[in-house]
């Protein structure tokens, strides 16, 4: 081959990787968002949408628990801009200093957020000063009317109920079943007084032989596939549940129960800050929020959600309970490391059993 030829293979070879460059670029020139979020908690088409009306990538990555998360965000083990996780650990990484304070109440679509939400929110961040509001739900229970009275489930005690036996699914979750046991002997879901925890560990530890299995994402469908007729789920889950299985009923029960807000935040160290504000704000929009509902079927505190399901009385009362319910709601606390070694140790009592 030629000098000169080799020169015009070169010059189209560069050539071409300038045009991959900028194709690979496209959609990305106003920079990037890095996002950390519970996996498969959003539409994936709002990705594309928040991308083509910004310009701006957005890199996800997921986790499973929010204790998982915590050390990846209190270590800094990567940089991320914004992240979605519960109440309580809202709270606890405030605490700490990890979020950033950045101005909630002026994002531009902020009062699409009910305000009763914004409220409840401030449970775990008063003044709304950190996070914003992206879920919300109840604990309860979901059972088959095939084989149980619809109305004759009415108490967390009914799930101690021996006719029940080996058609009891509950959840794998140190707080969540804690509190559960908690709830059910009269008790608040986050007491530190050291003989309530540990009498509601023994109700569990009797309770054990009744249980089919402990399950959390899969506990719907062991009820759609009628495995178990008496579920733990959260109430995000009725409404896919009974497209699939007409026969299942939903109930809070009567002693109270666990309400749960997930909410956006911005790490302290976040380099990309006003693109973590575009992000929320994207996601506080009109279509944003109807769209991930039709998705999640999780109860989205925003007005136009709450409007399209004011329209079905029973799924209102499923995803928007009344004050009746709400005031006997607890959402979980960030209650300290010495209290949280309490928790963990009596629960691997439980689970040694």
């Amino acid at each position: 081959m030629t000098r000169n030829k080799v020169i015009a293979l070169l010059m189209i070879l560069v050539i071409a990787a300038l045009g991959l460059t900028a194709c690979g670029s496209k959609g990305a020139e106003n920079g990037e968002v890095r996002v950390y979020c519970f996996g498969d908690y959003m539409d994936p088409d709002l990705i594309k949408e928040f991308q083509d009306e910004t310009g701006i990538k957005v890199v996800l990555d997921t986790f499973d628990t929010n204790e998982e998360m915590y050390p990846v965000v209190s270590n800094r083990s990567v940089d991320y801009d914004v992240i979605c996780c519960s109440d309580y650990m809202i709270e606890k990484l405030a605490s700490e200093d990890l979020l950033k304070e950045f101005g909630v109440k002026e994002l531009s679509n902020i009062g699409n957020i009910d305000e009763e939400y914004l409220k409840i929110a401030e449970d775990c961040d008063p003044g709304n000063k950190y996070a914003v509001p992206h879920t919300y739900g109840t604990l309860g229970i979901m059972y088959n009317t095939n084989n149980i009275a619809e109305g004759e489930i009415k108490s967390w005690n009914d799930l101690w109920n021996e006719k029940y036996s080996q058609q009891i699914v509950m959840p794998d979750s140190m707080r969540d079943t804690m509190a559960i046991a908690l709830k059910a002997k009269g008790y608040s879901l986050n007491t530190t007084t050291e003989s309530e925890i540990q009498e509601a560990t023994k109700y569990l530890q009797e309770q054990k032989p009744l249980v089919y299995t402990y399950a959390n994402d899969s506990a719907r469908d062991l009820a759609i596939g009628e495995s178990a007729d008496l579920v733990v789920v959260w109430n995000g889950e009725v409404l896919y549940s009974q497209e699939e299985n007409e026969n299942l009923e939903f109930v809070i029960p009567e002693e109270g129960t666990e309400e749960f807000m997930d909410l956006w935040a911005i790490p302290a160290y976040a380099t990309n800050e006003d693109n973590a504000k575009a992000w929320i704000d994207f996601m506080l929009k009109e279509e944003s929020a109807l769209k991930n509902f039709d998705y999640l079927t999780y109860s989205i505190p925003n007005k136009a959600v709450i409007e399209q399901v004011s329209e079905d009385e029973k799924q209102m009362s499923y995803l928007f309970p009344g004050e009746e319910v709400l005031s006997k709601c607890e959402t979980l606390k960030n209650l300290g490391s010495e209290n949280d070694d309490m928790y963990s140790r009596y629960w691997k009592e439980f689970k040694a059993e």
